[in-house]
């Protein structure tokens, strides 16, 4: 979905972002975001709090609720993969390759 609605508003994006890498992926304030998903499932609350006050004044507070629904979302969204017994490993795995493959310009779709 994201290759796709990317490609329709003429956006690009970089999964390198969830992978670890630095950078923004090309969305505004990705960085913030991927932070403030580490935080909501980390353990550290002064991070996760200072972390939803770097969104606050970034985006706004409606931006930290957009934020916190998606994490939430696909928190529950993992743990059904995980009780249905889909291997979320193989998937990382392929969108590494996957990205491995569009940096040295050979695309394919998902």
């Amino acid at each position: 979905m994201l290759r796709a609605s990317s490609q329709a508003k003429g956006e690009s994006f970089d999964l390198g972002l969830i992978l670890g890498k630095p950078g923004d992926g090309n969305i505004p304030h990705g960085g913030l975001l991927v932070g403030f998903a580490d935080a909501v499932l980390g353990t550290d609350d002064r991070c996760l709090a200072d972390t939803q006050a770097s969104i606050r004044a970034a985006m706004g507070d409606a931006a930290l609720v957009d934020a916190a629904a998606i994490v939430a979302t696909f928190n529950a969204i993992d743990r059904v993969a995980d009780a249905t017994g889909i291997p979320i490993e193989c998937l990382l795995s392929r969108v590494r390759s996957i990205d491995q493959q569009n940096r040295r310009g050979c695309r394919r779709p998902l």
